[in-house]
């Protein structure tokens, strides 16, 4: 079976989705890519088929044009997305799209989560930014590639290192999420929504301006992530 050891991590990666509640019924997906052959090849769940059934052989693998290179399943219908996110984002090696609660309701109010505290700052360098609606030409040309293709237009316009700010929030519709492969993409779909639950509560409790100060902020990430980083054993 080709890929044997990124299907069975693609699968616990989709497996951690529901068992992690970030996604109800068969929502939500999760893919790795290994980019050591050849040509780089995406491993991704099957559209539509419940989680808890799924097999490492029900995995679909694809080429990054979307084309099936092994599997007898069609690949989730957000293959599109996967696929142009692994083509402008070399860094990173899993994506994981959620309809978790919190941060969906974030996306669909169109508005970033601002940074609001240290739990936000230790993980993502900035608000978790939300992209631009997509239009009804979008929409109609090529829906799914194109909500790739407005993550990435936020990330260039912004200038956004998408390892330093390791998700994103798709307007009207939910999150994704991406890390240097298919389980630290869990890890941060599951920090995004706890970050999006905090600060839905923090807004509620005070509505004016809460940002947590930009020093702090920069202080927390850089502990964790910077290259004299503190946190955690060397």
């Amino acid at each position: 079976m080709l890929l044997a050891a990124l299907r069975e991590e693609v699968l616990h990666a989709n497996r951690e989705i529901a068992r992690r509640g970030l996604a109800p019924h068969t929502f939500g997906n999760a893919s790795g890519i290994d980019r050591s052959g050849p040509e780089p090849l995406v491993v991704i769940k099957p559209s539509g088929v419940d989680y808890a059934g799924m097999t490492p052989g029900d995995l679909v693998i694809t080429d990054l044009g979307g084309k099936i290179v092994e599997g007898s399943l069609r690949p989730s219908s957000d293959l599109d997305t996967h696929t142009l996110l692994y083509r402008e984002f070399p860094q990173i090696g899993g994506v994981v799209h959620t309809h978790s609660e919190f941060a969906t309701s974030w996306a669909q109010s169109g508005r970033p989560i601002p940074c609001l505290g240290t739990t936000h700052a230790d993980y993502f360098h900035g608000p978790v930014p939300v992209t631009e609606p997509l239009t009804p030409g979008q929409v109609e040309e090529a829906y799914v590639r194109n909500t790739g293709a407005v993550i990435v237009a936020r990330f260039r316009r912004e200038n956004l290192d998408p390892v330093a700010v390791p998700g994103v929030l798709v307007a009207g519709h939910a999150p994704f999420a991406w890390g240097k492969s298919a389980m630290d993409a869990v890890e941060h779909a599951d920090v995004l929504e706890y970050i999006a639950r905090l600060a839905f509560r923090t807004v509620l409790l005070a509505p004016g301006d809460c940002e947590l100060p930009a020093h702090v902020a920069q202080h927390h990430y850089l502990r964790k992530h910077g290259p004299r980083a503190t946190y955690g054993q060397q």
